[in-house]
This record gives C-alpha cells, sequence and structure tokens, in this order.
C-alpha cells in the first residue's frame, strides 16, 4: 500500500504526539504563539506556545501543527493495574496503524523473536549489510506505555539512518514490572547477543529516547557494576534522567514546552511512581544523573532541544559525565521540543540530529556504511 509523503509526515507527527503522552494543545494565534488549552483544566487556564523565528520554517510550521492537535486523558494512580492496562491497550491499538504506515515507507525487514527470555523486534534496514554491528533500542513512553511495534517511527529511523541492525527491546513496562526487573531485561537482551550471536561488547551500541533514554543509561550502569562491562556507545534522544523531575527546566520551561506541559506534571510523577517506589527514585538506575561515572562510562552523545523540560536533565547528565573525563557531547538544538528527531521528523533540525547520531555511531562502533 502507498502514502504520499504528506500523510506519512502527518501521521509521524500524530504517532509523536500519542508517543509522548502528554495533554493538550489547541488553537494557534496570529504570527509567532500557539496558545493551548487544557480541557482537564476546570480552570481553563491557557498555555502559550512561543514558535521561534530562529528555527527552520519548517519546524516553524509542525510546532504549529502540534499546537493544532490535542491530546487528552487522564493517568492512572501509580498502583491502578487495571487503569495502566487500559490507557495502554488503548495506546497500543491507536498506535498499529502508524507503525504499519512507516514500515511501509521504508520497507525494513522486521523480525520478532526473543533475546535471552525477553521479546524483541529485530529490524535490518532496506538492503542490509551485515556490518557485524549491531544497535540496541529502548523506547520512551514515560516507563508506563508503548512497546517496540508502537515505537517503530524511532527504530526504523535509526536503522535507516545509521545502516546498523537494530534490536528494539519489547520490555514489560510498569507498573507490570518494576525497574530492577525492567533493567534486568535490558542486561538480559545484551548478554544474549553475546553469549548466544557471537557479538562482542565493542560490536554493540545503544540508544534511547525519553524514559528509554533513562533506561538505556540506567542498564549500562547496572552492567558495569555487576562486572559486565559496556557497550561500545551510547546515544540518548531527550532522556528522563531524574524521575524526581528536581531539574531547574522542569520549572523555568513548563509554560514553554509545547509537549511536556505543565498539566503533564502528573503524569510524569504517576509514571515515575509507578515505575519506582519514591524512596528508590534516586537510585542510579533509575535516576542515572545521581550516578557515579568516576567508575567508568561509555562514550556518549546527548540530544536535546531547549523547548523541553527535560533539559536539565541531558545538561546535569552530561555536566556528571564530563566531570569524570568520559568522552560525551551536549547537541543541543535551538526551540526544539522533546524528542524532536520523531516528533519534528523531516525538518532540517531533525535530519542533522540524526546524521549526527550516525556519525558519533560509526565513530565509537568502527564501521563504515555498505551501499
Amino acid at each position: 500500500m502507498y502514502y504520499p509523503l504528506s500523510t506519512i509526515n502527518t501521521i509521524i507527527l500524530s504517532y509523536s504526539i500519542l508517543f509522548l503522552l502528554f495533554t493538550t494543545f489547541l488553537s494557534l494565534q496570529p504570527i509567532y504563539f500557539a496558545e493551548a488549552q487544557n480541557s482537564t483544566n476546570a480552570q481553563n487556564n491557557t498555555h502559550q506556545i512561543y514558535i521561534p523565528i530562529t528555527i527552520s520554517k519548517e519546524a516553524q510550521e509542525e510546532l504549529r501543527k502540534i499546537a493544532s492537535n490535542p491530546f487528552n486523558f487522564k493517568s492512572p494512580g501509580p498502583a491502578d493495574m487495571n487503569g495502566w492496562k487500559k490507557l495502554y491497550q488503548e495506546h497500543e491499538s491507536m498506535d498499529l496503524f502508524h507503525s504499519q504506515s512507516i514500515k511501509d515507507l521504508y520497507q525494513p525487514n522486521i523480525t520478532e523473536t526473543k533475546l535471552g527470555g525477553v521479546n524483541v523486534l529485530d529490524i535490518k534496514p532496506k538492503n542490509w549489510h551485515d556490518s557485524g554491528k549491531v544497535l540496541v533500542y529502548t523506547h520512551g513512553g514515560a516507563y508506563t506505555l508503548l512497546s517496540a511495534n508502537s515505537s517503530l517511527s524511532s527504530s526504523i529511523l535509526a536503522a535507516d539512518a545509521t545502516s546498523l541492525r537494530v534490536i528494539s527491546i519489547d520490555y514489560t513496562v510498569a507498573p507490570f514490572s518494576k525497574w530492577n526487573q525492567t533493567t534486568d531485561q535490558i542486561i538480559s537482551v545484551i548478554q544474549a547477543l553475546k553469549d548466544q550471536q557471537g557479538y562482542s561488547l565493542d560490536d554493540i551500541a545503544i540508544y534511547g529516547d525519553s524514559a528509554g533514554g533513562g533506561l538505556a543509561t540506567g542498564s549500562v550502569l547496572k552492567m558495569r557494576d555487576g562486572g559486565m562491562g559496556m557497550p561500545a556507545a551510547v546515544v540518548l534522544w531527550s532522556p528522563w534522567t531524574d524521575v524526581t523531575q528536581n531539574g531547574d527546566t522542569y520549572f523555568t520551561l513548563k509554560d514553554a514546552d509545547p509537549l511536556l506541559t505543565n498539566n503533564s506534571n502528573q503524569f510524569l510523577k504517576n509514571s515515575a511512581d509507578a515505575y519506582a517506589n519514591p524512596i528508590d527514585q534516586k537510585n542510579p538506575y533509575v535516576s542515572p544523573v545521581y550516578g557515579n561515572f568516576s567508575k567508568g562510562f561509555s562514550p556518549t552523545l546527548i540530544q536535546v532541544g531547549t523547548k523541553e523540560v527535560l533539559l536539565s536533565d541531558s545538561v546535569r547528565l552530561y555536566q556528571a559525565l564530563d566531570q569524570a573525563n568520559i568522552p560525551v557531547k551536549l547537541d543541543v538544538y535551538e526551540g526544539m521540543p522533546h524528542v524532536f528527531q520523531t516528533t519534528l521528523h523531516k525538518t532540517p533540525e531533525s535530519s542533522l540530529a540524526i546524521l549526527k547520531t550516525s556519525e558519533f555511531l560509526k565513530e565509537y562502533l568502527n564501521y563504515q556504511e555498505k551501499h
């Protein structure tokens, strides 16, 4: 089935809004402001989204589209198993269409399988040539939502851009799995790539976006501390690295972020509590900004936008890595929202970020694309 490119871009944008799962964007005001109204707010307060002229015309237009596509829901309480199951199922059913559309556009080879007893998608880009390297992906969704299938807009893009085989881990989401079990699932997949498929850690990189970025980082710390070693490289797109939400930009950018608005705080809090009990939330495997990186860590690329509340999470993680003399790059993009690589797909900013991801992985995995 063929989908016009304009339809695909609209689908990707719609998926990205669902992927981030946060509240409310409404009417566009003239010139550079868009006004979003939260329908769950009894006061009917409005949230203004500034659209800067310092970003590309394409990105300006996509931000306007975000502002005109409201998405509203109420998150369950942390221990509400039935509530989370219902919300998860609702979003998974909606995302099947979007995932299929992305697959139709890029035409990767995707196989459902298990590694280390964990469900994964084995994604090979079209016309793939085996470089002997593999990229492991941990998806976002605030630890409570999405799956390997419903996050294909990220993993397929990464596979296509890097020409790498991507293993997207379909880890068990919270509250059906807590942080200790979830990080163990990630490590089990990497161990299986070594033991069953012959990869060395020098052949393996890991990337994650949003909560998946925090999960990837925490899992690598846990690998290191357990004596397993660490992958060759880590790539993080808008990582959620402090689930306590204590960073400066959770407050200073709460009215600037078009996706993670001030009204999403309760969802983030409930998701964090579903994933880890409050007493555990400063454990470095849960919130890696509190980790000790003097013991070593993989070379890391962190990409983030200036228009997202999680900016502090990236800055603080960068500083922690840099102070420990870990090779790390903080790649910040003007006016970009959360996970803009997929949210603003087909903008120059997204294309540049994905290109830099590919170049970083080529450097540390030491491979070249074959055409």
